[in-house]
């Protein structure tokens, strides 16, 4: 166990629950660290349900193809706590820059209660001003309103990817109560990018910006980001923009790809030459969203000739959003299509199948390594029969994987491992090819 992990493990025995949405605890811990928040490189503030990651991807894509030195914060990791900071030299936060911040916080909150979500997001930001940047670009945890990272009073931007149903024990039980938290990163007289929503999400938050007087520019109605003969085209107020696929896989891409573009035209200290978009759209990587394992322990597992897929999708949405890049796929490259899927208890499993139903062939369920909450794979399998998927249970990913090469597919298959963030982690590090 690293220094980095060693603190976290102690930090995340601060407080009883691991969610307990509420900001006066960072605004103790921020006050007793002389207020980090206020001394930080511009912020661009993501919420949303899915596709925030994948659109903060593209934002500093663009912004380093511009010439600007760009800070990230994200969550979760999937292999080492590191991936939740990257500095504005490019590289993420080493053990000991991360150690030597988070045992300050330690020092400073002396044992207060306080999430660990909390105490590592007063650390990033911590990290964050002490280091130069010419651009913050900040990922909600969970929500937006009361959320850790809702601590910076005037953002440069605000963006609102897709809404979807999750969380729901902890932001609402509507769509529409879903998307009001999140609108709750909005400040009036920032600019706020919102991707497509749902008729009753988007009614939500356009009533949240009327109130606190946010000007908006809303997918399909201020800006168009579409596919054509294999390129994203982008248009607005100011001007077309044919650029080169997304690098990342997916039409669901093309869509974060436009929202990443609206938000950094939305600011016009910024003055990116449309050569950054190009550069930034066709370089933007982000692992374990429809990532080709084409290498790697687990990849020399598989039939001869199979393709192997990583993608940490866990929520209806998200897998509706795979379901049709691998239809994509199928109307490109027909092959047969198994699933390896491993899920938490938490989620909807049923919807989240319910997306493969008439797609795969065979689902293979497996355990979340070192998972408390994960469901066991019986009852996946289970959950797939009922969507009409035929399934079966394996104890791992390396025995779901013997399993599929028993099938004697023809042709080779293409097989994709989904279903959990925490699984994708797990395959990464198996693989040996965690995110640098």
């Amino acid at each position: 166990m690293s220094s980095v992990d060693s603190i976290v493990a102690r930090l995340a025995a601060l407080h009883p629950k691991r969610i307990d949405l509420s900001l006066e605890r960072m605004w103790r811990i921020l006050d007793a660290l002389g207020h980090p928040e206020r001394g930080l490189a511009p912020v661009i503030h993501v919420a949303g349900t899915n596709g925030k990651g994948s659109t903060i991807a593209f934002m500093r894509a663009i912004l380093e193809a511009g010439g600007l030195r760009v800070h990230a914060y994200t969550s979760p990791h999937l292999v080492r706590f590191n991936e939740r900071f990257r500095l504005g030299n490019g590289a993420l936060a080493t053990d000991d820059e991360l150690a030597a911040v988070l045992a300050e916080c330690e020092r400073v909150n002396a044992g207060a209660p306080i999430t660990v979500f909390e105490i590592t997001t007063a650390a990033g930001l911590l990290l964050f001003a002490r280091h130069a940047a010419d651009v913050l670009l900040m990922e909600v945890g969970l929500g937006g309103r009361l959320d850790a990272t809702n601590v910076v009073e005037r953002p440069l931007a605000t963006v609102i990817t897709p809404v979807s149903f999750d969380h729901a024990e902890f932001l609402g039980s509507s769509i529409g109560e879903i998307a009001a938290e999140k609108a709750g990163i909005l400040k009036a007289g920032i600019a706020a990018t919102v991707a497509a929503q749902p008729r009753e999400a988007l009614a939500a938050i356009e009533r949240y910006a009327a109130r606190i007087k946010a000007p908006i520019r809303v997918a399909g109605e201020d800006w168009t980001a579409t596919e054509e003969r294999g390129r994203l085209v982008y248009q607005d107020d100011a001007g077309l923009l044919d650029l080169p696929a997304p690098k990342l896989y997916g039409r669901h891409q093309f869509e974060n790809a436009g929202v990443a573009i609206a938000a950094l035209r939305s600011v016009d200290a910024f003055a990116l030459a449309p050569a950054a978009f190009e550069r930034g759209i066709a370089a933007a990587e982000w692992p374990a969203r429809m990532q080709r394992l084409a290498q790697g322990a687990l990849a020399k597992l598989v039939p001869a000739g199979a393709e192997l897929w990583l993608d940490g999708g866990h929520n209806i949405d998200g897998g509706r959003a795979v379901a049709d890049a691998l239809a994509d796929l199928e109307e490109r490259v027909p092959r047969p299509l198994i699933l390896v899927i491993g899920m938490l208890s938490t989620k909807d499993c049923g919807g989240f199948l319910s997306n493969f139903a008439g797609l795969a062939q065979r689902i293979v369920a497996v355990p979340i390594p070192e998972q408390e909450k994960s469901m066991p794979a019986d009852g996946i399998a289970e959950a797939a029969r009922t969507v009409g998927i035929p399934a079966q249970s394996s104890t791992d990913i390396k025995s779901a994987l013997a399993i599929i090469c028993s099938y004697a597919l023809a042709p080779p298959p293409r097989i994709l491992i989904t279903g959990s963030l925490y699984l994708a982690g797990a395959v990464l590090t198996a693989n040996g090819t965690p995110p640098t």
